[in-house]
């Protein structure tokens, strides 16, 4: 490691520590010329496949324009950062575990949309939406229904209408206003 102060070639380490998460290690440097000292972050670097784009176009996996899509239909909706990051983590390991050396932006959208459907039903619709190019409220309306079908029988909430808790029941009856 070359200082980036003297520019000496030989750097010694001081202290390592992990981060919390274990995802990096800090080291503390110091320069055998000048003395100087400074931190370094290492991180593991892993090749994730490119992209083949609807287009034909490849480009490299952006795992920030896989947050930013994620963070577009999640907005103003009761996810956390945690969950996701969780969500993005989950898709990335999805994609390096591939084994591909290329992947298709639909496999990737797929694993998106299974994460989004955990996350937040809303969000699911919202994603699903421009993944999907919905052209009109009809296949709005598509998705939802088939969302509504998958749902697990005893959970009884609808996440879809909006509230924390609102009772789904196909019998009741649809002029009732709520």
């Amino acid at each position: 490691m070359h200082c980036p102060f003297c520019q000496h070639v030989d750097t010694k380490v001081i202290d390592s520590r992990a981060s919390e998460d274990g995802a990096t290690i800090r080291r503390r440097r110091e320069c055998e010329a000048c003395g100087e000292r400074f931190s370094t972050l290492e991180t593991i670097e892993l090749k994730l496949p490119a992209i083949i784009k609807g287009d034909g176009r490849r480009e490299a996996f952006d795992a920030r324009k896989l947050r930013l899509s994620m963070e577009r239909a999640l907005h103003k909706r009761p996810v956390s950062e945690e969950q996701l990051e969780t969500a993005i983590r989950s898709v990335v390991h999805q994609v390096r575990m591939s084994g591909e050396r290329e992947l298709p932006s639909r496999r990737i959208g797929d694993f998106v949309m299974n994460e989004m459907r955990k996350l937040d039903h809303v969000g699911y619709v919202r994603f699903a939406s421009v993944y999907r190019s919905f052209e009109d409220v009809a296949d709005f309306r598509e998705e939802i229904e088939k969302l509504e079908r998958d749902l697990p029988a005893a959970s009884g909430q609808l996440q879809l209408l909006g509230a924390d808790v609102v009772p789904f029941d196909k019998n009741v009856d649809k002029s009732r206003k709520r």
